[in-house]
């Protein structure tokens, strides 16, 4: 299916109604649950691109949640990507719209370790989701290898399926597959380029998190 453009067009993102957007979303940190495909909430793919810290960013949302977060060095390839990800869907260029929601995801870019604030579609097999969960438990500032990954969700000898897993993760920085290492420390792949991995890995040494009592959100 063909893209409908709405309510503006490629270019910067704005950010001015980031903190509105935040305090209605509160936090929304990944759990593993297995998408469920199919229903009339996931027909419409509302998607926005722009320029971020770490190249070209495109943020893709259904009426759950944001389903895809990806980087390119150029607009043409993620156009090209979420086209062939969502064939069946109707897609809709909404930079407008989503910029409440853009202006969280670029906070997170910025700021990896604060985790993500507002609502996620991961759409995924049982196997993966398993995968983003305990990559969603790895610590801001730390890293895990494949091999102790697999060990995490009770599969010690699946550690190749684990870096499989990363690999099809949807959520760029949400889902932090950019903590999971080789074992013998090395970067190894990261789907959206390794600089992009190291960048994050800096943006969170020394991470420390800081909790303000009238910030946390209400469940």
């Amino acid at each position: 299916m063909g893209i409908t453009m709405e309510r503006g067009s490629m270019g910067q993102f704005g950010i001015e109604e980031s903190q509105n957007a935040k305090n209605s979303v509160g936090q929304y940190p990944y759990d593993g649950e297995v998408s469920e495909l199919g229903d009339k909430e996931r027909e419409v793919i509302r998607f926005a691109i722009g320029e971020c810290s770490l190249g070209v960013l495109l943020v893709a949302a259904t009426g759950k949640g944001v389903c895809l977060i990806s980087f390119h060095d150029n607009s043409e390839e993620l156009i090209q990507d979420v086209e062939k990800r969502f064939a069946s869907k109707t897609l809709v260029l909404e930079n407008e719209e989503l910029n409440p929601l853009i202006a969280q995801v670029l906070e997170l870019i910025e700021h990896p370790g604060m985790g993500a604030s507002f609502p996620l579609d991961a759409q995924g097999s049982a196997f993966q989701n398993r995968v983003w969960k305990a990559l969603n438990e790895i610590p801001p500032g730390k890293t895990m290898s494949y091999s102790e990954i697999a060990r995490s969700i009770g599969a010690p000898n699946s550690s190749r399926a684990v870096a499989h897993a990363c690999a099809a993760n949807p959520l760029a920085v949400a889902i932090p597959c950019h903590r999971a290492l080789r074992s013998d420390g090395g970067l190894a792949g990261y789907r959206w380029g390794i600089e992009r991995k190291r960048t994050l890995l800096d943006r969170e040494k020394g991470y420390r998190p800081k909790i303000n009592s009238s910030e946390v959100p209400e469940f």
